[in-house]
């Protein structure tokens, strides 16, 4: 397993190198990632837990360990982590099992055209 903290600190300094290099990007990216603030419709905590589920569907190691921190810092328990991660489990699962779907769909207009 990864040292997580340590993995945190040097992915903040690369992300700190691509922001001296494309400004506008990171900039980009910080109005997307604190959008949610603004209206606070959501609270910390609720959307650090959703990031983590996301982070998890999206393979995102750099999103773990900051999203991981984060979760923390905004009050989340480990049983609502794990809650959330099972959340990100069955979303994985389900779209593993609508793409399913979607192969015997393919099977089955292949199968036609070679009939």
């Amino acid at each position: 397993m990864l040292n997580w903290t340590e993995y945190r600190k040097e992915l903040v300094g690369r992300i700190g190198e691509l922001g001296k290099l494309s400004p506008d990007t990171l900039a980009g990216y910080q109005t997307l990632s604190n959008a949610g603030k603004k209206t606070d419709v959501l609270d910390a905590k609720t959307r650090e837990l959703i990031a983590l589920a996301v982070s998890v569907t999206t393979r995102c190691d750099g999103c773990i360990t900051v999203h991981s921190a984060e979760a923390l810092k905004q009050g989340a328990s480990r049983e609502e982590i794990a809650e959330a991660l099972g959340v990100a489990v069955a979303l994985n699962a389900g779209a593993a099992m609508v793409y399913s779907a979607r192969v015997l769909d393919a099977v089955k207009a292949h199968d036609a055209v070679t009939a």
